[in-house]
């Protein structure tokens, strides 16, 4: 595992895991933090190795929300200016999937990055908030991402109130995918990291690309455009190779063995 000031980055068994590491700040994100894992996601794209990338946290939180005292955007060492919503653009632009692991608390800007997350396994009686009204602002930025997730009718009530609610209520309004035990967070996520392994690394790919477009097209344009796509994909080279294991009873070529 490599460390920087504010975040840990490995890569196992074909995920690059991105922790938050500033556990005395309950991971907020400041200038550091976010310039240092927006570095980490675009190493882990350019890493042929890397199949998906796992976000999670270390410590009792996930993450804080904004830090006010070092916020997001400002200039750190080098020069250089990374703004938060460049992070979340860069996870849904991600051609890896992107797995926010919940260890712990996410209240305000920290619930952007379950926004944007393409699966979310938390524990199931961490606390999130939209905490931002109670301080007399929005979540302006990340409500681009949450709100495709949690809709208007939970948005609106969640945004207003700023009220708490767990893990397993998140699942239940459809923000999260899985709530787990604490002790169970890990291998929950291996698992669905095995899984994704398990699929054309460039099916992969195309896959959250289709999840996101198709959602832009009308009834009649996604049809026309999705055949297309479909018939590109079964004459590609990975379609072949699944194709023929599939007829040979063999896995794929992608799919390294133990």
């Amino acid at each position: 595992m490599s460390g920087s000031q504010a975040t840990q980055y490995e890569v196992r068994k074909g995920a690059a895991w991105i922790t938050l590491d500033r556990p005395e700040n309950r991971n907020a994100l400041s200038a550091i933090l976010v310039t240092e894992l927006y570095d980490h996601l675009i190493t882990a794209n350019k890493d042929s190795a890397v199949r998906c990338i796992v976000i999670t946290g270390n410590g009792p939180a996930f993450c804080a929300g904004a830090d006010l005292k070092s916020p997001p955007g400002q200039i750190v060492e080098g020069g250089r200016s990374v703004s938060y919503p460049d992070v979340l653009n860069t996870i849904i632009n991600s051609r890896k999937p992107v797995i926010a692991a919940v260890n712990g608390a996410a209240f305000a800007g920290g619930l952007g990055l379950v926004g944007a997350a393409d699966i979310v396994i938390t524990v199931d009686d961490v606390q999130f908030s939209f905490s931002e009204v109670r301080i007399g602002v929005i979540p302006a930025v990340i409500s681009v991402v949450c709100l495709p997730k949690l809709g208007p009718h939970h948005g609106m009530k969640l945004f207003l109130t700023g009220e708490r609610f767990s893990g397993q209520q998140a699942v239940a309004m459809g923000f999260a995918h899985r709530a787990v035990g604490k002790n169970e967070l890990v291998d929950a996520v291996s698992a669905e990291v095995d899984m994704i392994n398990l699929g054309g690394p460039n099916a992969v790919v195309e896959c959250k690309k289709l999840v996101r477009r198709v959602m832009q097209l009308s009834i009649e344009d996604g049809f026309a455009e999705t055949a297309d796509w479909s018939a590109r994909m079964f004459r590609s080279e990975e379609g072949a190779e699944g194709m023929a294991a599939f007829r040979e009873k063999r896995p794929p070529a992608w799919v390294k063995k133990d």
